[in-house]
């Protein structure tokens, strides 16, 4: 190797490495602050504008973007045109280029204006590193800091790097600037659904496995949007896994519909137990009270400070994982004592916009169901009261996170019976009720087909139904909760969520 090209945002690690380069006879050519901070740190370096014969322009937009740099990356070594063109155009071959870019995932997600959002998305970076990468049997390519010291050992062992290790520093490159390209586009696009689907995501976390042990698994976060799985703080307790991440994610969704004190306890990715209350402590007891099998290793996620009174109680049962968006001295101290228990400070209310379904060969995008239906509309002779009201929209808050077939059986703010993922709505409505023992209101996520529901709920002396109506025989489901003399309620809309 002759020359390496530097040019990095992040200095991380840079100047070892580029002290390592020249003690190994390497020219360094740079740019604009990495060409200062490596002059600063008594490094011999080049500046770009002395390869190129330009001064930089444009306020640095344009300091790379030329054929003196890109010739150098380009040319193929056994090439003898392309040699000879070189030679003649008085350009030396660049075998080696660093360059990580501007930090646009950082600063999107920052309050800034969107001019200045502009300023941060890097052409000259990526340009350099798909030139290298593209040329990657000629040039190494790094864009990772934690690759320097394993191309430095790698180099000081062979006194060159391998095809399969310079393969692999390509395909880095690449990954990156798709997922750099993918975040410009999206922000540009501003939640449209375009023809081409761009996502950007980095890997936060290898798992020890996916659903089952046989699977692998990694979790991967929005390099440009906040998010409560992302953006959480574990305070003690086991790693996670694929399970728990997804779990977490329903229950903290649950609880984030309600402004007053709520409480979910669930598993399987559905909840065994909702309530609301005036205190934490009563929430969860509540939550605890709907379904005290089923919440045994289990997740409990609350919408409010977890207090010493409630850690108590929880303590008295085994948990996977507790969620909050805060917790008190004492109570960390009490939920500490169980080692494994994962303890989870959640920083933001649930904030995607927009869902992804995997099938095979495609995917589904959707807006999240953020929705929620305020335009009750009394449809029977007999009015709901102010409590069974309160308890139809607590109801609905609650099924749109019920896999359907959803029903919830409701009484006194508390989700006493879920139905949930059954192939018809009758057996659903059977299941909430006697999973309930009883109940005041019944909702469900969608319309019902028949009456067949409603004579069931008067079976369990149901008094009360929330639904979306909307069904060819709505009138049915009507004329029978007259006859049983129950109150209906509906929403027009409807929450599915298979």
């Amino acid at each position: 190797m002759k020359r390496a090209l530097i040019s990095v945002y992040d200095k991380t690690g840079i100047l070892d490495f580029a002290k390592f380069l020249v003690e190994i006879g390497v020219e360094v050519v740079s740019t604009g602050g990495t060409y200062k901070y490596l002059r600063e740190n008594s490094i011999p370096v080049t500046e770009v504008s002395e390869v190129t014969g330009a001064a930089e322009m444009l306020d640095g937009r344009v300091k790379t973007l030329h054929p003196n740099i890109h010739g150098g990356i380009l040319a193929i070594r056994s090439n003898k045109e392309h040699m000879e063109t070189l030679e003649k155009r008085e350009i030396t071959p660049i075998d080696m280029v660093i360059v990580n870019l501007y930090p646009f995932f950082d600063e999107v997600q920052n309050d800034i204006s969107f001019e200045e959002k502009v300023e941060f998305i890097d052409i000259g970076g990526p340009t350099m590193l798909r030139s290298a990468a593209k040329s990657f049997e000629d040039v190494i390519v790094i864009t990772d800091v934690e690759d320097y010291s394993k191309i430095q050992k790698e180099l000081e062992s062979t006194g060159n790097l391998s095809f399969e290790s310079r393969k692999k520093l390509a395909g880095k490159v690449f990954n990156l600037t798709s997922a750099y390209d993918a975040a410009i586009s999206n922000f540009l696009l501003e939640g449209e659904m375009p023809k081409y689907l761009s996502v950007s995501y980095e890997k936060m976390m290898d798992l020890r496995y996916g659903e089952n042990p046989h699977q692998n698994a990694a979790y991967y976060v929005s390099t440009t949007e906040k998010g409560a799985m992302k953006d959480f703080e574990q305070l003690n307790g086991k790693e996670l896994s694929f399970n728990n991440i997804r779990d977490m994610d329903v229950a903290w969704k649950v609880v984030s519909e309600f402004e007053e004190t709520a409480c979910c306890g669930l598993k399987h990715s559905t909840p065994c137990g909702v309530a609301v209350a005036d205190t934490v402590a009563e929430a969860y007891k509540k939550s605890y009270d709907c379904d005290p099998i089923s919440i045994f290793g289990g997740i409990v996620a609350v919408n409010k400070t977890v207090d010493g009174e409630t850690a108590a109680e929880m303590s008295k049962t085994f948990l996977e994982i507790v969620i909050a968006p805060d917790f008190t001295d004492e109570a960390l101290e009490i939920l500490k004592k169980k080692k494994n228990l994962r303890i989870i400070k959640a920083k933001y209310a649930p904030c995607d916009k927009i869902e992804y379904v995997k099938v095979d060969g495609g995917i589904l995008v959707q807006d999240s169901d953020k929705a929620f239906s305020k335009a009750f509309k009394v449809v029977t002779e007999k009015e709901p009261s102010k409590k069974e009201m309160d308890d139809m929209v607590f109801g609905m808050k609650v099924v749109k996170h019920v896999k359907s077939n959803a029903i919830v059986v409701v009484k006194d703010g508390m989700a006493k019976g879920v139905g949930t993922g059954e192939t018809n709505r009758i057996w659903a409505t059977k299941q909430a009720i006697e999973r309930a023992g009883d109940g005041a209101v019944l909702a469900s996520d969608a319309f019902f087909p028949f009456r067949d529901v409603v004579d069931e709920c008067a079976k369990a002396g149901i008094t009360a139904i929330v639904q979306p109506g909307g069904s060819m025989r709505d009138q049915e489901s009507i004329d029978a909760c007259n006859e049983h003399k129950i109150s209906m309620v509906f929403t027009g809309l409807r929450h599915f969520k298979h």
